[in-house]
């Protein structure tokens, strides 16, 4: 474990110094909200977006910001030049993470608390090249999770059993179904390709709106790739040209193999597709012109 510089409750400190209370709500109730910047070149990509989810997340289970935007600015680059001088990172992903604070076990919110607030960075671990190439590999799952996975609660249990489906069977995401509709993957969203054009599903409480889903949005306009939200069928997947997932750290790949059934159709089955190949590229431009 790494013991790079911290931020919590105003005080920057390595991390086996960090301490909270075990009566804080977080630790007791995964009662909390998080987010997490990737950085590249020790820049902020879609800062203002992430920040922007953070404040939604924060208004939905009604914990009060304890920072301004220039406070969050000034703590992430802090923490991005700190840890980038003692590893030698220059990509990294920033953790954000509010809680509600440190009050008596009681399930009703209690007014007045002053929030946590934690911070760390890590170097960015890359997708492996060989990954890349040639495409994941996903199993797929009913959704047993709970009904807000709009909120990007620290309360993450359900999605980290469905990581660990995957990871039992060595691939790389669990991709979820709920009544037989795709909603997203354990910590991913999920895109399929039909007939050249990306779809999604639509936004609701039981899909976690991803950064990426703007961001794809607008790189799809931008290469003149036709662009969709709607509902997405389990056969629809299965029967998918190509399907992808995106994450902040994912930042988009292509799944090539479901279920131990190969993707796609024709000369491209088993392999990364074309609106993969223009999505990718799309997006380490948009790394350079989105990034402060």
């Amino acid at each position: 474990m790494n013991d790079n510089l911290c931020f919590l409750n105003g005080e920057y400190l390595p991390l086996s110094k960090a301490r909270i209370s075990v009566l804080d709500r977080g630790f007791i109730f995964g009662d909390g909200i998080y987010e997490v910047t990737p950085v590249y070149g020790r820049r902020l990509f879609r800062f203002d977006e992430h920040l922007a989810r953070l404040q939604r997340g924060l208004d939905k289970i009604r914990i009060a910001n304890p920072a301004t935007r220039e406070q969050w600015l000034q703590r992430c680059r802090t923490l991005v030049g700190a840890v980038g001088n003692a590893t030698g990172a220059d990509d990294q992903v920033v953790y954000i993470q509010v809680t509600r604070g440190v009050a008596p076990r009681d399930h009703v919110m209690p007014e007045g608390l002053v929030p946590t607030a934690f911070m760390m960075s890590n170097p960015m671990k890359p997708v492996p090249a060989e990954l890349r190439h040639q495409g994941a590999s996903c199993i797929t799952a009913r959704d047993f999770r709970w009904q807000r996975a709009d909120i990007k609660s620290t309360s993450l249990l359900g999605n980290v059993l469905a990581r660990q489906m995957s990871a039992d069977q060595g691939a790389t995401e669990t991709i979820l179904f709920r009544d037989g509709f795709l909603t997203e993957a354990s910590s991913s969203n999920v895109w399929i390709v039909k007939d050249g054009a990306l779809l999604g599903p639509p936004k609701s409480e039981l899909v976690l709106e991803g950064i990426r889903v703007e961001l794809l949005r607008e790189l799809c306009e931008e290469v003149g790739i036709a662009y969709n939200l709607r509902p997405i069928t389990e056969a629809d997947v299965r029967s998918a040209d190509e399907v992808l997932l995106s994450s902040a750290t994912k930042e988009v790949l292509a799944v090539t193999k479901i279920d131990g059934e190969v993707v796609g159709h024709g000369a491209m089955r088993g392999k990364p597709g074309p609106v993969y190949a223009q999505l990718y590229e799309a997006y380490q431009q948009a790394k350079l012109t989105m990034s402060i």
